[in-house]
C-alpha cells in the first residue's frame, strides 16, 4: 500500500483537486487544498461520499488547530500533535458514521459497482484518469458560463456605446441644421420673405 500511496502522491496535480484511485478491493481517496494533501484508504464498500466527508472534516479540524503560517514553517513531522485529533475523528467515523441515505441505495447496486471498479482499474492501468476528465469538464463548463456572462455584459456595453454615439450624431446634426438655418434666418429663426 505504501508504494501505491507514494505513486499517487507523485501524480497529484499542483492545483486543488479530489480524486479516488482503486487498488484491489480498496479505494484510495485524496483531497488537496491550498498545498496540503490528505489521504484516506477505505474499503470499496465505503463508497466515495463518506471518505470525502471524512477528509473535509479532517481539513476543518486541522485548520482549527494550525494556521497556514504554522503549517508552512513546520519542520518534518512538525504537525504530529494532530495525530490524536485525527485518531479521534477516524474512530468517530468508524463507530458512528453520519447517516447516508445514498449508502443504502449503493448497497443494492454493489454488483454493478464491482464491475465499475474493475473497469476503472482497467482505465487507470492505461494511464487515463476519468475523475480528472470529469473535473476538467466541470471546470470548462463553469468557464463557458462565465464567458457567456462576460459576453452578455460586453454586448450590453457596446449597445449603450452605440446608442450614445447615435444620440451624439443626432444632436450634432440638429445643431448643424440650426446653425445653417440661423445663418439664413437669424438666431431666433424668424425668416422673412424679401
Amino acid at each position: 500500500m505504501t508504494t501505491a500511496t507514494q505513486t499517487i502522491l507523485s501524480k497529484i496535480p499542483p492545483n486543488d483537486s479530489k480524486l479516488t484511485y482503486a487498488a484491489e478491493n480498496l479505494l484510495i481517496h485524496y483531497h488537496k487544498a491550498n498545498g496540503i494533501v490528505a489521504m484516506v484508504v477505505a474499503q470499496d464498500s465505503a463508497g466515495r461520499r463518506m471518505p470525502f466527508a471524512f477528509l473535509a472534516d479532517l481539513f476543518k479540524h486541522f485548520h482549527q488547530k494550525f494556521t497556514y503560517e504554522q503549517i508552512g514553517d513546520a519542520p518534518a513531522f512538525g504537525c504530529n500533535s494532530f495525530e490524536n485529533d485525527m485518531s479521534k475523528l477516524m474512530t468517530f467515523y468508524e463507530e458512528t458514521p453520519p447517516n447516508d441515505p445514498i449508502k443504502a441505495a449503493q448497497a443494492e447496486l454493489a454488483g454493478v459497482k464491482d464491475i465499475m471498479v474493475r473497469n476503472i482499474d482497467a482505465v487507470l492501468s492505461r494511464g487515463e484518469r476519468i475523475e480528472l476528465l470529469v473535473d476538467k469538464t466541470d471546470q470548462m463548463s463553469n468557464q463557458a458560463r462565465a464567458f457567456r456572462k462576460r459576453a452578455t455584459v460586453l454586448r450590453r456595453k457596446m449597445w449603450w456605446k452605440n446608442i450614445k454615439v447615435l444620440i451624439a450624431i443626432g444632436l450634432s446634426a440638429t445643431l448643424l441644421l440650426y446653425l445653417i438655418a440661423a445663418s439664413f434666418c437669424g438666431a431666433k429663426l424668424k425668416c422673412t420673405a424679401t
